[in-house]
């Protein structure tokens, strides 16, 4: 979703007053694990992600992660979008319930749109009961996966190279998981995270043909008893606020939100 053209959310629509904020650090943290970014800084508690060859906001983004961290936020912002500018990439900041409100004061006055609404969800496993067996195991072949991946979201084939280097840059565990149709070709895929007693459902999509027959489900379910197998207690999952049925999906399978958040930009 891009929404250029609307006025940013206010601090409190993204829920910074009611979040859970320990919570948030945690699932900022195992997020950026979860899916690594090529280049990393740091400017003060600042993270600053860049990836070469991989489109994504969230591994192209400043991710500012205290909230008391706000002093000379103009020359920081500009330093950072110079550095961007190196990479080719235009300042994006991700804006969480950790960004100082000191900052998004400053990017309102800027007059900074947003886009890219998306919400964080999460999940308690530890009372679910997915038995012990798998009735879909996990694919091994990461170049198999990507190439599904890309063609189920309708994403160009050149940046199948970078969304390997992402997946073997994965440091904690993972699960791939492909459906297929001996007619149709590939149906749906979740890449599944394990880190310590979290599981992260990433990349997760559905091939249109197949939509509103089950398929999701399986997958969620798939997804998520690898997940507990391993060893999670919880699992939770990123999704942008405008895909309704992805979002009824996760609910009616028991998610429920942590925390929003939205991208800034200057404007062109």
């Amino acid at each position: 979703m891009t929404s250029n053209d609307r006025q940013p959310d206010s601090h409190a629509a993204i829920g910074a007053a009611t979040v859970d904020l320990p919570s948030v650090r945690r699932l900022e943290a195992v997020g950026f694990r979860a899916w690594p970014a090529t280049s990393v800084h740091y400017d003060g508690s600042w993270l600053i992600r860049l990836t070469t060859g991989h489109p994504s906001k969230r591994l192209n983004s400043v991710n500012p992660l205290d909230p008391s961290d706000y002093r000379d936020i103009g020359i920081r912002l500009e330093k950072a979008a110079r550095r961007f500018a190196e990479h080719g990439r235009v300042l994006t900041v991700r804006q969480t319930p950790l960004t100082p409100p000191q900052m998004i004061a400053h990017m309102d006055e800027a007059g900074w749109p947003a886009f890219g609404r998306s919400l964080v969800l999460a999940l308690d496993l530890a009372e679910r009961d997915f038995g012990d067996g798998m009735d879909h195991l996990p694919i091994k072949d990461v170049g198999r996966f990507a190439d599904a991946r890309l063609l189920i979201g309708k994403e160009e084939p050149e940046s199948k190279e970078a969304l390997i280097g992402i997946i073997d840059a994965i440091k904690p565990e993972t699960g791939l998981f492909l459906f297929e149709d001996r007619e149709i070709g590939p149906t749906a895929v979740s890449l599944v995270v394990h880190d310590n007693d979290l599981a992260g459902i990433m990349q997760f999509a559905v091939a249109e043909a197949v939509r509103r027959q089950g398929v999701g489900n399986a997958l969620l379910d798939a997804s998520l008893r690898w997940g507990r197998l391993r060893g999670a207690k919880k699992a939770w999952m990123q999704v942008e606020a405008d895909n309704e049925a992805a979002i009824s999906l996760y609910r009616k399978a028991g998610f429920s939100e942590v925390y929003r958040y939205v991208y800034r930009a200057p404007k062109v």
